[in-house]
């Protein structure tokens, strides 16, 4: 009923319409009758043959050129009628659902053209190229990666939009158009006996399909990760999960590092044999907060690139790296266990070394890189209770300085403690 009154209303608004302002709605820059797209087209030449294409931009087969440009002048450049990163949403506006989980980043900075010819194109959509092509051309490691799949993923060779949708997702993380495991069911059938037995019987159909395949494809038989857990390959997941016809089948014997001291036990004696011991090891998560527990496309399984899952605790640290005028390579190459020891250490912030000029020596041949003294017994003349060594000048993970100094300048920096040439 309401949608009928709404009806009644526009119809009624437009009938009271003066016919001038009608056709100004229409019209709006008061062309003369034929002076559309085929006027534009007499000076325009080029687009003859780009009318000549399969796929043509609707408002442009209309002959609508104003429907993005502004014949006479506009503030934006090739006479758009608003911004380009804006125009267009003017039509398109419903593309990026309100709080979406996840967007396409160059949806969200209006960068449309990236992917989409504004006036015509041989490919469906308007699209520059046919879509995997055309996703491959931003997503070049990840294409480089699937082309040496020794076990592809057929989806991933037809069509990339069949998991994932270009714009956005509503619901879902990284664009997928449902979640795992609904998504990989649409293809996968779990009522299929050979699927049960490859599965040891665990209603696997209830889980996230992807904390052991790589939905891109593997080098792994099942298209497992291609660093799989040994438990994992040999089918024993009884020896970490309560048996498949349990209440809570996916429930695990033990938790935290409990459950992985059982294999792990020499790696976890070690560990807490140490003085300072990495908190992560031993919060109620345990190693599961930096490893994952099935199969990873990192070494040493790994969630993600050292210096991702370093990140989720020390974003801080990360991001002074980033900000940082000189990088610290180990930093830069995600080898945060070049300097620090991962599980635990008898040294403060359970670096590898109790000297950090050892641990700098590794890398820096510091005794030809300064004269100034440094040692356990040069004593830091701005505390006497600290002694002089590289973090004395240096912060490892970076200033808004050259060679990660403290200071702007080195003079502001070593007048710091040679006052009597300050000025």
């Amino acid at each position: 009923m309401k949608s009928l009154l709404l009806i009644f209303s526009c119809v009624a608004i437009l009938l009271t319409l003066p016919g001038g302002a009608l056709a100004e709605a229409k019209n709006p820059f008061n062309l003369a009758p034929g002076a559309r797209g085929k006027l534009c087209l007499s000076c325009h030449e080029g687009f003859k043959k780009t009318m000549n294409k399969k796929f043509i931009h609707t408002p442009l087969a209309e002959g609508d050129c104003t429907g993005c440009h502004n014949p006479h002048a506009a503030d934006h450049g090739k006479l758009l009628a608003e911004d380009a990163t804006q125009i267009c949403f003017s039509c398109h506006d419903g593309l990026v659902p309100v709080n979406a989980r996840s967007s396409h980043q160059i949806v969200s900075e209006g960068k449309c053209v990236s992917c989409h010819d504004p006036h015509a194109s041989d490919n469906k959509m308007n699209l520059l190229q046919s879509e995997n092509q055309l996703c491959f051309s931003c997503h070049k490691e990840l294409a480089q990666k699937i082309a040496q799949n020794k076990v592809p993923h057929s989806p991933v060779s037809d069509d990339c939009l069949t998991c994932h949708s270009p714009h956005a997702s509503a619901d879902n993380p990284s664009l997928l158009q449902a979640k795992a495991p609904e998504l990989c069911l649409q293809c996968h059938d779990a009522s299929k006996k050979t699927f049960k037995i490859q599965h040891v019987n665990y209603p696997v159909e209830q889980a996230d399909c992807t904390s052991c395949h790589n939905p891109h494809g593997s080098n792994t038989q099942a298209m497992l990760y291609d660093n799989v857990h040994e438990p994992l390959s040999q089918r024993m997941c009884k020896q970490c999960h309560e048996e498949p016809t349990s209440a809570t089948p996916f429930a695990t014997l033990k938790n935290s590092f409990e459950l992985c001291q059982g294999c792990h036990y020499d790696m976890m004696n070690d560990t807490f044999n140490k003085d300072r011991i990495h908190w992560p090891v031993v919060d109620q998560v345990g190693c599961l907060n930096c490893h994952t527990p099935h199969a990873s496309s990192e070494a040493k399984l790994m969630k993600a690139p050292l210096k991702q899952v370093c990140n989720t605790c020390h974003s801080d640290t990360v991001a002074r790296q980033e900000r940082s005028l000189t990088k610290h390579q180990p930093i830069e190459d995600g080898e945060c266990s070049t300097c620090h020891a991962p599980h635990s250490s008898n040294n403060p912030f359970i670096l590898n070394e109790g000297s950090v000029i050892n641990i700098c020596g590794q890398c820096h041949d510091w005794q030809t890189h300064s004269t100034h003294p440094i040692g356990a017994e040069v004593t830091d003349p701005r505390n006497p209770n600290l002694t002089l060594d590289c973090l004395s000048c240096h912060r490892t993970h970076g200033t808004e300085y050259q060679h990660f100094i403290y200071n702007e300048t080195v003079n502001d920096l070593c007048v710091q403690c040679h006052t009597k040439y300050r000025r």
